[in-house]
């Protein structure tokens, strides 16, 4: 009876070994599985970031400009004018000032 039983451990020993090998190769498989969903998830992730990214180009290729409707040359020699003619009316002034009291003076030492 004692190789019956050592026949009957070695083929119970080899069966939990066949089942091991079993529960590994599924072990292998859902984490192959779990792997590969992940992978998919990135992949659509950077797929709706190419996306928007090409819908944002596209976007401001073709839409207007509104900054071309405006000519800012024109505003700012409008305004510089503007300037130059206030400080021509400041100097004006200055000189018409300056010479009332040039005048004062030379009236009060000729009296």
């Amino acid at each position: 009876m004692g190789k019956i039983e050592e026949i009957f451990n070695a083929a119970k020993f080899e069966e939990l070994k066949s089942l091991a090998k079993v529960g590994d190769l599924l072990n292998k498989k859902e984490e192959e599985a779990k792997k590969k969903s992940v992978c998919k998830v990135g992949l659509i992730l950077v797929g709706v970031v190419v996306l928007a990214a090409v819908a944002f180009a596209v976007y401001k290729y073709l839409s207007k400009d509104s900054m071309d409707d405006f000519d800012d040359f024109d505003d700012f020699d409008d305004d510089f004018e503007d300037d130059f003619e206030d400080f021509e009316d400041d100097v004006e002034d200055f000189v018409d000032d300056v010479e009332d009291e040039v005048e004062d003076a030379v009236d009060e030492v000729t009296e």
